[in-house]
């Protein structure tokens, strides 16, 4: 990934905020192999992690991977067109062109395989727990019948990953003057969509996610 100084994020446990579920992308036998996933990660071992998934047992990307390969797992987060028309340097100068805004993390690690019926009904659990957090009645593991339970972990396979090298790029206007930030951000502030209004709070925290 390209990196300038301007946007480079360094900072683990930021990066560590960033991480949630996107794409699984390894090198297999057939080359390149993108799989969206969700993921867990856990902050040990320390300092940079070991993220955990589940893939369908028919899927090949826990038996066409590479033992001498290292796998890139991309996190993306916000990102959004930014229009020139935004910055007050317009007005003074007109010396501005677009450019896009993002933040995304990069975590790289070896694919260990993880067939094992106790280890993927821990992450299964922990993974729902997580996203059904947020809901009035969140639906649980234990709900549905447990036969029908350890068939559905009987068609999956466990993927860990101890990561080796992180790496994030956090593009949120940090080169731009403040006038042409502030003007950013109330366009952003305007569209409503939840990129814009993430990537508004971005700048407006300096680059740290919230």
């Amino acid at each position: 990934m390209y990196l300038t100084p301007h946007f480079e994020e360094t900072r683990t446990e930021v990066l560590h905020q960033l991480i949630r579920e996107r794409p699984l992308v390894t090198l297999g036998d057939d080359g390149l192999s993108a799989n969206h996933i969700p993921f867990e990660l856990d902050s040990a071992p320390a300092p940079l992690g070991t993220l955990r998934c589940h893939v369908a047992r028919a899927n090949p990307v826990w038996r066409d991977y590479s033992q001498d390969t290292e796998s890139l797992i991309i996190f993306h987060g916000p990102q959004v067109y930014i229009s020139p028309s935004w910055y007050e340097t317009k007005k003074q100068s007109g010396e501005v062109v677009p450019t896009y805004n993002y933040a995304v993390v990069h975590a790289y690690g070896a694919l260990r395989i993880v067939d094992d019926r106790a280890w993927l009904r821990g992450l299964v659990t922990r993974l729902t727990a997580r996203f059904e957090s947020a809901s009035a009645a969140p639906w649980q593991v234990s709900d549905a019948p447990e036969d029908f339970i350890d068939r559905q972990l009987a068609a999956i396979v466990g993927i860990e990953i101890a990561i080796t090298k992180i790496e994030g790029k956090w593009k949120a206007s940090q080169n731009r003057p403040a006038q042409d930030r502030a003007g950013v951000i109330a366009a952003l502030d305007n569209a409503l969509d939840a990129d814009s209004l993430a990537m508004a709070r971005l700048i407006k925290a300096g680059s740290t996610p919230s």
